[in-house]
Parts: structure tokens; C-alpha cells; sequence
């Protein structure tokens, strides 16, 4: 006997479940775990331009050790943290920005870039992106260590 639903037009809430980006459909569920959405967010923000660095101090410093350690990379989520529940994700993010840019165009562009990045990558909805500037990069920054002292090491 054939199925009487299979001829029934499907309801306006089948549909919806059924777009394309919906994570819950009728044929399964598609999970994204935390440290994927981090990592989108991450990359996205530190592609802004006026961004310097991801992270606090102690994070920063340690990416820059890992960094040293030949085959290790930074990670792509330092200074990001989020939540992601079944259809929604909100991120944290902790921002070095470069000196003389604004941090208010800095901070709309990394909010414009991680909501892309994530609602298209994942197609969860993000509900927040709070930025946390925690320090400014001086040119000055970048200039070589002092001169060697003439120690052994």
C-alpha cells in the first residue's frame, strides 16, 4: 500500500526544516562542534585590517613560543571563544588592534566578517559577537630585541 503522506503537501514548518544551512532535517542532524565555529571566527577576524593579534598577553606569548617549535603553527582560535547551540552561536572574541586605527570601523569589520564567515560556513545563526580590545600594537613593537650584551648563552 503506497503512503498517503508521500502525496500530502508538506507544511510550511517541513519546508522551513529543509533549506538549505538548516542543520535539523527530517533525514538527520548535523552537528558543528565548538572549536569549528572558533577556528571560523578566528580566521575571519584576523583577516580585518587593523587587527594585529587574537588573544591576551600570556595567549599571545605562548602562541609565540609554539610558533617557535619547528612544524607547530598558532592556533587558529586563540582569543575566540563561542557557544554554539543547534541553530544559533554566539563568539567572544579578546582583540590587539593596531595603532591609528579606528576601533570602532575595526570592531564593525571583524562583527561584519565573523557573522559572514560562520552563518555561511555553518549555517548556525549568530545571535552576538562581543569584542574585547585588550591592547593596542605600537610600531615601535616590531623594532629588533636590543643589541647582544656580548654574554655566552
Amino acid at each position: 500500500m503506497a503512503d498517503s503522506t508521500a502525496t500530502q503537501p508538506r507544511t510550511q514548518a517541513e519546508v522551513e526544516k529543509t533549506k538549505p544551512g538548516t542543520l535539523t532535517t527530517k533525514e538527520g542532524l548535523t552537528t558543528i562542534a565548538d572549536v569549528v565555529v572558533q577556528k571560523i571566527a578566528g580566521l575571519a577576524a584576523r583577516e580585518v585590517p587593523g587587527v594585529y593579534a587574537l588573544g591576551g598577553g600570556a595567549a599571545r606569548a605562548f602562541s609565540a613560543l609554539r610558533e617557535r617549535i619547528p612544524g607547530a603553527s598558532a592556533s587558529a582560535g586563540q582569543g575566540v571563544s563561542v557557544e554554539v547551540g543547534e541553530k544559533q552561536a554566539a563568539v567572544d572574541l579578546q582583540v590587539v588592534v593596531d595603532y591609528g586605527a579606528s576601533i570602532a570601523d575595526v570592531s564593525r569589520a571583524i562583527r561584519r566578517d565573523v557573522i559572514t564567515g560562520v552563518e555561511h560556513m555553518t549555517g548556525l545563526e549568530v545571535v552576538e559577537v562581543n569584542i574585547a580590545v585588550s591592547d593596542l600594537h605600537l610600531p615601535e613593537d616590531d623594532e629588533e630585541a636590543p643589541a647582544d650584551s656580548g654574554r655566552v648563552q
